[in-house]
């Protein structure tokens, strides 16, 4: 079933990392958006798909030209 929202352990299995790697991302500002509702974090859909597409933008080399 797809979700609108994955807690940690949901996004990290579905984006095959680590949660260390995924609270290391945040430390160092490149961690996806969140959503907290009292003690639950939640990383909505669309904050997945921008958090992709700004991880694939910076692994972009530059082209010789």
């Amino acid at each position: 079933m797809d979700q609108d929202a994955y807690d940690v352990v949901t996004f990290c299995h579905r984006h095959n990392i680590s949660r260390a790697a995924l609270y290391n991302a945040w430390k160092a500002g490149i961690g996806p958006r969140v959503l907290r509702l009292g003690a639950k974090v939640l990383i909505s859909k669309e904050a997945a798909e921008a958090w992709r597409r700004e991880r694939e933008r910076a692994s972009e080399q530059p082209t010789a030209a």
